[in-house]
């Protein structure tokens, strides 16, 4: 079975791709949710008029910062204890100890750049309710972040949408190829620690 974020939005819907946003912001479990390329894929089902443009830039990063927002406020409450438990499906302390490595890197802009790195943008906001970030400065960071991650990726996906004849063709490769560039990053970091 393929992946095709069009036909999920489609079968889901806005609050569908809403939830799925939401819940790769800062639920434990959505480190594996693909969030870039719905957004991507919104916006070209965006230029061809199959959701609102303007619907999506406000309601794509309004779920980005609550679901950031209960990220940080679940580090806040049940930070300590995460750190004592055994690795499962779900929770395995290497992804927090590079998340970790990231956010004491960056320091504050990591909520920002962390928008832009699979699974980093996950653990970020728990990382920063667990480390005692203020939350005035975690919130200004989370809007700016989540402003500027949803509407990147939209605009591309729209622009992209209107410029290329017949773009539902190269989805798949277009998808592949968003999932590649935040990617790199990450492959950018392994190679410096080696």
């Amino acid at each position: 079975m393929q992946f095709d974020p069009v036909i999920l939005i489609k079968g889901f819907g806005l609050f569908g791709l809403l939830g799925i946003i939401f819940a790769e912001s800062g639920l434990f479990f959505g480190f594996f949710l693909p969030g870039d390329s719905l957004l991507f894929s919104a916006g070209l089902l965006a230029s061809a008029g199959y959701l609102n443009l303007w619907t999506l830039f406000i309601l794509c990063p309004l779920a980005a910062i609550l679901g950031d927002n209960v990220g940080y406020w679940f580090g806040k409450k049940f930070g300590p204890k995460l750190f004592a438990r055994e690795d499962s499906f779900f929770f395995n302390k290497k992804y927090i100890e590079k998340t970790n490595a990231f956010y004491l890197k960056h320091g504050k802009k990591t909520i920002v750049l962390a928008r832009f790195v699979p699974i980093v943008r996950t653990f970020a906001p728990i990382l920063a309710g667990v480390g005692g970030m203020e939350y005035r400065t975690f919130f200004f960071f989370n809007v700016t972040g989540g402003l500027f991650w949803t509407t990147s990726m939209l605009v591309l996906g729209f622009f992209l949408g209107n410029v290329v004849p017949d773009i539902d063709r190269f989805i798949l490769p277009a998808v592949g190829v968003i999932v590649l560039l935040s990617l790199i990053p990450i492959l950018f970091q392994i190679l410096r620690q080696k």
